[in-house]
């Protein structure tokens, strides 16, 4: 499972990749055909406010991609916002798996 972290128009600090590393890669244990994660970082207007928009995109084997987008003016609060919102739709994909 490969987990990227991007800014767009954003730098993406070291403490910022490891929190994001760190939480995302805790999706891993929801469902074992993740191949790829990537979380998109971006400001929601370039210089006019402090907000930010942020977008996760899992890749799973033989099913469509789950995306997750959160807006906010915390950096972290928007990861741990996505990975909830991850974590929920993984799960119910799972429930769905189990019950065919």
């Amino acid at each position: 499972m490969r987990i990227e972290v991007v800014g767009r128009n954003f730098e993406v600090t070291d403490p910022i990749r490891l929190h994001a590393e760190s939480k995302v890669g805790k999706l891993g244990h929801y469902l074992d055909l993740i191949q790829q994660m990537t979380l998109t970082i971006r400001p929601e207007h370039a210089h006019q406010s402090r907000e930010f928009t942020a977008e996760l995109v899992i890749d799973v084997e033989k099913h469509a991609d789950f995306v997750s987008h959160a807006t906010g003016p915390d950096v972290y609060a928007l990861i741990d916002t996505l990975v909830d919102k991850g974590a929920r739709q993984l799960k119910d994909f799972k429930e769905q798996l189990k019950g065919r």
